[in-house]
């Protein structure tokens, strides 16, 4: 899926406003969970004047910005105790399809700036505790005065055609027989072409040729940002690693293995082969 809906109604850089607001959005999260209002018919982000009054004990709150003129906040929860049977934590990719596109990428964000948060509390230069810069997502160091700010880690992720084949691959950290695309992070120095080159020679030790560019998508698991490629076949025999990739083969459209779910960009790029 491409980010198309973040700034639909979503502005990040509204200031903030202390009113009183029955309907403040708490983007709320405790052990990568999100909170969400038990419904019959729907999944529902909390909207209340203060999510405290729900017996909620807050670790951490950041302002990110406004929905249609009423506050956002991305929260950390100390714990799960306190929360009655009207509220239920849930994994954040369970929001997708059955929130809109513009409040599932805002659940995104505040997870992404829950973790930084929560991992960033002491400076990386000198140790000392960090400060919260006024009216941006950044920390400083109140001791040497460096200024840290939300990780984002740039993976890229490809789809490698051969005639009317498309290589797919089973990672060690699928589910059952789960089959998706070559992934992995961008190393320092590298284009984003090379990254995708030389993960694609590391993990299944094939050549590949006119790597173009496809899409985009925030993944925030904790922090990525997925750059989508498609690449041709120049060369070489299929061997996975062994470590990273177990199984890799070459699939036609008639002859498909389980798929990532449609949450991910993985599935939109094969989903563009399938209908090529």
């Amino acid at each position: 899926m491409i980010n198309s809906g973040l700034y639909k109604r979503y502005e990040d850089k509204a200031p903030y406003t202390c009113t009183k607001d029955s309907l403040t959005w708490w983007f709320a999260f405790n052990d990568s969970k999100i909170l969400i209002q038990n419904s019959k018919s729907e999944i529902l982000i909390p909207q209340f004047e203060d999510l405290a009054t729900i017996g909620c004990e807050i670790s951490s709150k950041h302002y990110i910005g406004k929905i249609e003129g009423h506050n956002c906040f991305a929260v950390a929860l100390r714990s799960k105790k306190g929360i009655d049977e009207h509220f239920s934590f849930i994994p954040l990719k369970a929001l997708y399809s059955s929130v809109d596109d513009d409040i599932f990428f805002i659940s995104t964000k505040a997870s992404q700036i829950v973790h930084w948060d929560a991992t960033h509390k002491f400076c990386g230069r000198c140790g000392h505790t960090t400060n919260e810069l006024e009216n941006q997502n950044a920390k400083v160091c109140p001791n040497c005065g460096f200024i840290s700010y939300p990780v984002i880690s740039p993976a890229v992720i490809t789809a490698i055609l051969k005639d009317d084949k498309i290589l797919l691959a089973h990672n060690a950290n699928f589910t059952k027989n789960m089959y998706s695309l070559i992934a992995g992070f961008v190393e320092p120095g590298e284009t984003l072409e090379e990254a995708a080159q030389r993960e694609i020679m590391e993990e299944v030790g094939i050549k590949v040729k006119n790597v173009k560019y496809f899409g985009s998508q925030p993944w925030p698991f904790p922090n990525s940002l997925m750059l989508g490629f498609t690449a041709e076949y120049e060369s070489g025999d299929v061997q996975v690693d062994g470590v990273e990739i177990l199984k890799a083969d070459w699939f036609t459209k008639d002859n498909m293995p389980e798929i990532p779910q449609k949450v991910s960009i993985a599935r939109r790029i094969i989903d563009w082969y399938l209908n090529i």
